[in-house]
């Protein structure tokens, strides 16, 4: 009864994903979180080694797919449409799409701590599932999976991203400026989801810290800020 239901649940999370498995171990493997493979051991491992090289389909495939379509933009541009597709907050909304959280294989106690809606746990079980995908069956089983979900993030950006932190680097460089510098003020949160103060600072202005739930995202928010001081200080 225990194997019809899990088998029932990865058909619907198959039908998700678009594709039907030949080797199931594959997706078994890329739903598994490290903690559940200490506490059952019922996989050999868990998807840490498929998520390494699912990040670099999804950035091969991503890469592929600008190239075709944006004819007519140059490196940086694509570059910087790569990297707002391929970041970990473009995952995590894939990965709630598909409804992988409650596909999961956890300990009890990372079940508890509410590691299905961890961006970190979806955004890398995302790239595994890609992976397995990609061992399961090539390019040809990943690409129509990346192109269905990732298509339309890139049909919503008419213009190539520029995030908070280019421009006000580009910005201090224009004024003749020190890069900015920043700095982590403090970590809080359980290990699984902590959140991040990070402080940036710019010669002649006062620091400004701002919180996220990684690194990236609280450096961003911090330089969003400074610049929101800028624009402020000109119309002033």
């Amino acid at each position: 009864m225990l194997g019809e239901r899990k088998s029932s649940r990865l058909a619907v999370l198959q039908e998700a994903l678009g594709y039907s498995f030949k080797r199931i171990e594959l997706l078994e493997q890329a739903l598994t979180h490290r903690s559940a493979v200490r506490a059952h051991g019922k996989v050999p491992e868990g998807y840490e080694r498929l998520e390494f090289l699912g990040d670099r389909v999804l950035g091969l495939v991503v890469a592929e797919l600008l190239v075709h379509k944006y004819t007519h933009e140059q490196e940086g541009e694509l570059t910087r449409r790569h990297t707002a597709l391929v970041r970990r907050d473009t995952l995590v909304e894939v990965a709630r799409t598909v409804d992988l959280g409650s596909h999961l294989r956890l300990s009890k106690g990372e079940a508890g701590a509410g590691s299905r809606e961890s961006p970190t746990v979806l955004a890398d079980a995302c790239e595994a599932v890609i992976a397995a995908l990609y061992l399961d069956g090539g390019l040809d089983a990943a690409r129509p999976f990346i192109e269905r979900y990732w298509t339309p993030f890139m049909a919503a950006a008419s213009i190539p991203p520029r995030d908070a932190k280019t421009a006000l680097q580009e910005w201090a460089q224009g004024e003749k400026l020190p890069l900015p510098v920043y700095s982590t003020v403090a970590v809080e949160g359980p290990s699984h989801e902590p959140v991040f103060t990070i402080s940036v600072a710019v010669k002649g202005m006062e620091p400004l810290a701002a919180r996220g739930r990684s690194k990236r995202a609280a450096e961003q928010a911090a330089a969003e800020m400074l610049l929101a001081r800028v624009r402020d200080r000109r119309s002033g």
